[in-house]
């Protein structure tokens, strides 16, 4: 069909005129997106595997802090900031948490909220210092980690000198244990509470009976509780995480091992009294801070986490409130860049949910208490906290 010159022209002034106008657009909402400052910060966690709980616990209490942020009209150089979390998976594994820790690096992220293991905490935190990318761990309690001389690194939560220190004194002096039998996880966290733990008894003038080392994959214990109930232990001291945890309290208690069954904060959590059943009942634990209900903003963490999440596992109010420090720097600073706003972190007061905020020299809390809890019917009771 043969198409008129009128037609033609018709058809070729409605599209320049279209493309005239999509390119006004293209130009108004560059403008637009101009007045906006994107800040993306990373989150590592296991996100698949045993520990997947704790890893979407992590990363809800700091997308939770993101959401909050973004209510907020927050102005950094001058425009108006937006704030994502970039989320990757570090599985609990060393190797992967490198990788992952690399992605992030190139993703050009204006700061890291993790690892949550301290095993992984440690080989990532070299990437980041060496990239100059600010990093806080909400839950690496190792102490290495903040012994590394890294001017970027820090942590919001008590380390395992503190932690070890608070239980190894409990076990001796409150719970007047008198052979103490401990079993670490050979992982980052495990070997080192394990370790402060040992030292707190000795001070204690407690009596250490045995040591035995399992792995963060083992399910069975047997022979491990065997060993030890022929050193006639009356308490069971172990180094590692919940799951493995609940499977070890049942095993002592179906071995017919009467000792006290404690634990750091790797099995302070839900999902260990859930999975422990009765016989995690009477099993102490620590976690690093006060009780939230203590806290001036625990209750409404709590009930805002809780709405949205679910109940908290473990490490949610420790993201929630690193997220919150770092942006605290990135505005003092007037600042995202990592290099510039690193400064400020080292001048942080922050009133977090856990506790106030503020770091040493080393990046550690200036003031770290430590709560002792009991599991009784199912729940987690606080005994006593000690600074």
């Amino acid at each position: 069909m043969k198409i008129s010159h009128h037609v033609r022209l018709a058809a070729l002034t409605v599209a320049v005129l279209s493309s005239l106008t999509l390119s006004g657009c293209s130009k108004k909402e560059a403008a637009a997106n101009s007045d906006t400052l994107e800040v993306k910060i990373g989150h590592s966690a296991p996100l698949t595997g045993a520990q997947a709980h704790l890893g979407k616990d992590a990363q809800n209490g700091a997308q939770l802090a993101v959401d909050d942020l973004n209510t907020q009209d927050i102005k950094i150089g001058g425009k108006k900031a937006h704030f994502t979390l970039d989320a990757v998976d570090d599985q609990a594994d060393a190797r992967i948490a490198t990788t992952v820790a690399q992605q992030l690096v190139d993703d050009k992220v204006s700061g890291v909220i993790g690892h949550l293991n301290s095993s992984t905490t440690l080989p990532a935190s070299r990437l980041y210092n060496q990239n100059g990318i600010v990093q806080i761990s909400p839950s690496a309690t190792n102490p290495t980690y903040t012994q590394q001389g890294f001017a970027n690194a820090f942590r919001v939560m008590a380390n395992d000198v503190q932690q070890g220190h608070a239980l190894g004194t409990y076990a001796v002096t409150a719970l007047n244990a008198k052979r103490i039998a401990v079993i670490d996880d050979k992982t980052a966290y495990g070997a080192g509470l394990a370790a402060e733990f040992e030292k707190a008894v000795k001070e204690a003038h407690g009596n250490l009976v045995t040591h035995e080392y399992t792995t963060d994959k083992e399910t069975d214990f047997n022979a491990i509780l065997t060993r030890i109930k022929g050193k006639n232990p009356d308490l069971v001291f172990f180094a590692g995480m919940d799951g493995q945890g609940a499977a070890m309290v049942q095993q002592v208690k179906n071995l017919g091992l009467n000792a006290q069954f404690m634990g750091g904060d790797g099995i302070y959590t839900p999902e260990f009294l859930k999975l422990g059943g009765k016989s995690a009942d009477g099993t102490v634990a620590s976690l690093p801070g006060a009780p939230l209900v203590q806290m001036p903003k625990g209750p409404e963490f709590q009930k805002k986490f809780e709405a949205k999440y679910g109940p908290i596992q473990l490490y949610g109010a420790y993201n929630y409130d690193a997220v919150m420090v770092m942006v605290d720097a990135m505005k003092r600073a007037n600042s995202i860049d990592p290099k510039v706003y690193v400064k400020e972190m080292k001048t942080t007061n922050w009133p977090g949910v856990t506790t106030t905020i503020s770091f040493d020299s080393k990046g550690d809390l200036n003031k770290a208490s430590i709560t002792i809890y009991k599991a009784e019917g199912g729940k987690w009771v606080p005994l006593k906290t000690v600074e």
